[in-house]
């Protein structure tokens, strides 16, 4: 992608890499090289199915179709219940632990691969696919890092997202004479406008834990500021830190502003409310326009998050090979097109992420899109707590969970505040 260049000094998760290390690159043992020739079933397990993730992992899979038409793909996607594919993600352990796994699987680089798949040594090591394919030279150094635990890669990533958007509808805003706020501060004067017409300004979704998570993690980075936000996950910062208490301040205050129903608003359906102008904003990830895309919706436009201004919440989804799968050839054969040029063009267009490679063909993306990958070249790159790329699963669970109940209860801020510290205790960061 001539408009990129790698990332030399940022990995995008610092934190997440924990544990890694120079050593010696692990020799590769047995079949490592998933011809053409390969047979035989690829089971995929993914949360891929709703709205534009559907038509990327099928662009995804006819690239791999159109390579290797002897193996037949098993499409073991499970709807998530949120985006960070919290339904899945049980199954996927269950089978996992018990010596059972599908041939691949999605997960987020960083503290979700670590913690539980790699602590425990379920997966095997992909340098040899690196090498063989020339992934080195593609993909920013800083994702290289995040992909690697113990001075082994573990993953492929087959995109890059960005959690911190706002997303609007155009004519909503046009019509109340607002522009998108830059700050939360700005957001309650925005929201002000729209309560008077009898409208809710931002979109929630918090049937389940995982959404609202998401939006208060952009206030607490307001706050506390992007460096000292990605510290809280290697001991830097401490979780008593009184910015994350005004974040969270600012988050029960922002509900007042919220569709009404939100708790029983699932995470799929909360597209539509944009879209049928039943909201005029929401926080989320650039998963956003593939949803809208397939809905044929047109009519929004996007900025950086409120508080966010220059600051890129990344997390990638990524591929790797689990130990004792049944057809390892088709599995090695799968991470290749997962992390080709010709497969990540196939995916991203219609998944709203951008390309994990340096290479893309730009023309094949959108305007959005290409923002974003000014965006990644230039903005401070920092970790998601939701999404799995800054703390292992049991803090992501934990830090879901407590905020789900300050949304769902009104929990008071101090207990709140109190009880992401324990969480984050329990975590050890930075031991």
């Amino acid at each position: 992608m001539d408009s990129r260049k790698p990332i030399s000094r940022r990995s995008f998760i610092k934190a997440a890499a924990l544990g890694a290390a120079s050593t010696a690159l692990l020799a590769a043992c047995g079949s490592t090289t998933g011809g053409s020739k390969a047979s035989g079933k690829l089971e995929i397990f993914s949360w891929w199915t709703s709205g534009g993730e559907v038509e990327a992992l099928n662009g995804l899979y006819n690239v791999f179709k159109s390579k290797y038409p002897n193996i037949e793909i098993v499409n073991s996607a499970i709807a998530g219940g949120t985006s960070s594919g919290g339904d899945m993600k049980a199954v996927l352990q269950t089978r996992m632990m018990g010596g059972d796994p599908p041939e691949s699987f999605q997960v987020h680089l960083g503290g979700e691969l670590i913690d539980p798949y790699l602590v425990n040594n379920l997966m095997e090591p992909v340098d040899f696919i690196y090498d063989s394919e020339g992934f080195r030279k593609v993909f920013p150094k800083g994702v290289i890092d995040v992909a690697t635990y113990k001075g082994h890669l573990y993953a492929v990533p087959v995109n890059i997202h960005r959690a911190n958007v706002l997303w609007y509808n155009t004519k909503m805003l046009a019509d109340v004479g607002v522009q998108p706020p830059a700050t939360w501060e700005d957001f309650i004067t925005v929201a002000e406008k729209f309560k008077a017409k009898g409208l809710p300004a931002l979109a929630v979704a918090e049937n389940a834990p995982g959404f609202y998570g998401q939006v208060t993690e952009t206030m607490i980075i307001q706050y506390l500021g992007a460096d000292k936000f990605m510290n809280l996950f290697n001991g830097g910062t401490s979780w008593s830190e009184p910015a994350i208490k005004q974040g969270l301040t600012m988050a029960l205050k922002v509900l007042d502003y919220a569709n009404k129903d939100y708790l029983s608003t699932a995470w799929g359906d909360v597209n539509d409310l944009m879209i049928g102008q039943k909201v005029a904003m929401m926080v989320q990830g650039d998963w956003t326009p593939g949803v809208f895309w397939s809905k044929g919706f047109k009519d929004f436009g996007w900025a950086d998050a409120p508080g966010c201004k220059d600051i890129y919440q990344a997390l990638s989804d990524s591929f790797g090979l689990p130990k004792k799968v049944k057809n390892r050839d088709a599995a090695i054969a799968w991470l290749k097109v997962c992390g080709s040029k010709e497969g990540q063009d196939a995916f991203n267009p219609a998944k709203g992420s951008i390309p994990a490679r340096t290479d893309a063909d730009v023309s094949k993306y959108s305007d959005y899109q290409k923002w974003a990958m000014k965006q990644w070249t230039t903005n401070k790159i920092i970790p998601s707590i939701v999404h799995g790329s800054a703390a292992k699963l049991s803090f992501m669970t934990d830090y879901m969970n407590i905020i789900n109940q300050l949304a769902a209860k009104k929990t008071d801020v101090d207990t709140t505040f109190a009880n992401l510290q324990k969480a984050a205790a329990n975590a050890n960061f930075g031991k």
